[in-house]
């Protein structure tokens, strides 16, 4: 089965900081946009940044392997060495991260490597990487 790009749309506060963090931070290209909204190419994905001033994500965690993961929030599974030129880069940009990159569930089906950090308006992105794909939905 061939995976088509998802879309995800998200409330944001200021188009040109969301501009600057997605594009020149993150190094998605841009898309269509207009005085409301802009399309971002993340990793071959349609991301929408949505101008509205009530914006507010949620800061709910659980724990997963022993950190607090923020309930709320969206990212995209890379292959291992992407993920990893992906944290080297986001490392060089100087992004706080939420959980630092690293590997969790060491040695347990699942395995993977993840990291997470937030955009501006406090969403919160995690991107991940599994040594073989199988483990994207192992039991």
């Amino acid at each position: 089965m061939s995976i088509r790009p998802f879309h995800v749309a998200f409330p944001v506060k200021n188009l040109e900081e969301t501009r600057h963090f997605y594009h020149h931070i993150l190094g998605c290209p841009i898309g269509r946009s207009s005085d409301t909204w802009i399309d971002f190419n993340l990793f071959d994905h349609q991301i929408t940044a949505h101008l509205s001033l009530s914006s507010s994500p949620t800061s709910v965690s659980n724990v997963v392997d022993g950190k607090a993961v923020p309930v709320q929030h969206w990212g995209v599974i890379l292959e291992m060495t992407q993920w990893q030129a992906f944290a080297d880069h986001l490392k060089g940009q100087g992004i706080p991260f939420l959980i630092e990159p690293h590997i969790r569930f060491v040695g347990e089906v699942g395995e993977q490597a993840t990291l997470f950090f937030q955009d501006p308006d406090g969403h919160t992105l995690e991107f991940k990487a599994f040594a073989s794909d199988g483990g994207i939905f192992a039991h």
